[in-house]
């Protein structure tokens, strides 16, 4: 990830300035953690940075969208090449990223203590099929390259937390980066039944060291944890069934199935039902029942997955294969940013056009903290199975 703590632990060293001040609030400012940052770079942290126009960066990701065939910037048998400049690209978001996840984890914690949060740089296969089903899209000017999240305890939370951005928006328009645009999916839920909020941030600083990374767009997702069990509940379909129904794309009875089921927890958290879905509660139950097998396949992914763990770290590369049921975790060392990059692009190119194995690279603080914040590379449908039979109860 880069998606890595970038060499230095950020929640350890705000633990420690509350520490040393008692009880007074401590509020660390975006130059604070650039300073932090800029130290880093100072001892030769291996930090990506932009290496490529976005020019070139776009004409990438036209050749990756259009299965590597020839563009303009680009000759034959250049699909190392194009790798090269998108991997470039998606690391170089990194930096950025953990500073606007540092901000994010400190607000997070003032409306929810316990709140869980992660960042990840987005996959390659990913990035493809988003480019695909949006020609439109230039690469460059994709804006959730690098997220982070936070998982609040209830949807109430989601909101306060929304509106602390909002206010210091409003308070300093460029602290922690220029904002770009807000989706609403709790009051408007997509018609795939997907609900959260979405922030975009440009990052924007005066830093001499920093400001390469200026521009550099990071998507904020922030959930309740209703809304984490669904989203990731899809996340362990697609992954198992070689289905995309988190691009509105697979079986129609999935579909269908998880659409139901987000109107069910909206009901649950009193917010705007998802389209397409009946509004009588009673109905939406009625129809639920004719689900059985959606819901014994999800229970049978309770247990689908062994795990097997390396070496200690914070940064953490998950190598599912949902053909042999294995999950592999890989833990690197905070300083070994560039190792984990080179891993995570040898085991995408290793697994091109291999649907059975996925791969993400992800930065969480303990591995206890991963599997809550990614079950679905842990075939854990629990919380979501328990929640679906909360509200079919009689």
């Amino acid at each position: 990830m880069t998606t890595g703590d970038g060499g230095i632990n950020f929640a350890n060293t705000e633990r420690r300035a509350l520490r040393s001040f008692g009880n007074i609030s401590v509020f660390i400012h975006q130059s604070a953690l650039e300073e932090i940052v800029r130290c880093e770079f100072d001892k030769g942290m291996a930090w990506a940075t932009p290496k490529y126009t976005r020019s070139q960066v776009d004409a990438a990701g036209k050749s990756m969208a259009n299965d590597f065939l020839d563009v303009p910037l680009f000759g034959p048998s250049s699909y190392d090449h194009v790798l090269e400049v998108i991997n470039n690209w998606r690391s170089s978001h990194a930096c950025p990223l953990q500073i606007i996840k540092m901000t994010l984890l400190k607000r997070a914690r003032k409306v929810d203590e316990h709140a869980l949060i992660a960042q990840r740089i987005k996959r390659i296969p990913a990035i493809a099929l988003k480019l695909r089903n949006t020609p439109s899209m230039n690469l460059s000017r994709m804006h959730d390259i690098g997220g982070c999240r936070a998982v609040v305890r209830k949807v109430h939370e989601v909101e306060k937390l929304v509106l602390l951005y909002e206010k210091a928006t409003a308070k300093n328009a460029r602290r922690s980066g220029e904002f770009v645009k807000k989706y609403d999916y709790i009051t408007n839920p997509k018609s795939t039944g997907y609900r959260g909020v979405h922030l975009v941030y440009k990052y924007r600083t005066a830093s001499t060291k920093l400001r390469i990374y200026n521009g550099l767009r990071i998507e904020i997702q922030l959930r309740s944890q209703i809304q984490h069990a669904w989203a990731t509940a899809v996340e362990t379909v697609d992954a198992f069934t070689a289905q995309a129904l988190k691009s509105n794309l697979g079986e129609d009875s999935w579909k269908r199935f998880f659409a139901l089921v987000a109107t069910a927890f909206a009901w649950m958290e009193k917010r705007p039902m998802v389209p397409g879905t009946s509004t009588d509660i009673a109905a939406v139950k009625k129809e639920l029942h004719g689900y059985k097998s959606e819901m014994t396949i999800l229970e049978g992914f309770k247990a689908a997955t062994e795990m097997l763990v390396g070496e200690e770290g914070q940064v953490f590369l998950l190598r599912l294969d949902t053909e042999k049921r294995n999950l592999n975790v890989k833990r690197f060392p905070q300083q070994a940013m560039s190792l984990a990059q080179e891993a995570y692009l040898a085991v995408e190119k290793e697994n091109k056009g291999n649907s059975t194995v996925q791969a993400v690279l992800v930065s969480v603080d303990s591995l206890k903290a991963l599997r809550k914040a990614y079950p679905n590379y842990f075939g854990d449908v629990t919380a979501f199975v328990n929640l679906i039979g909360s509200f079919l109860a009689p």
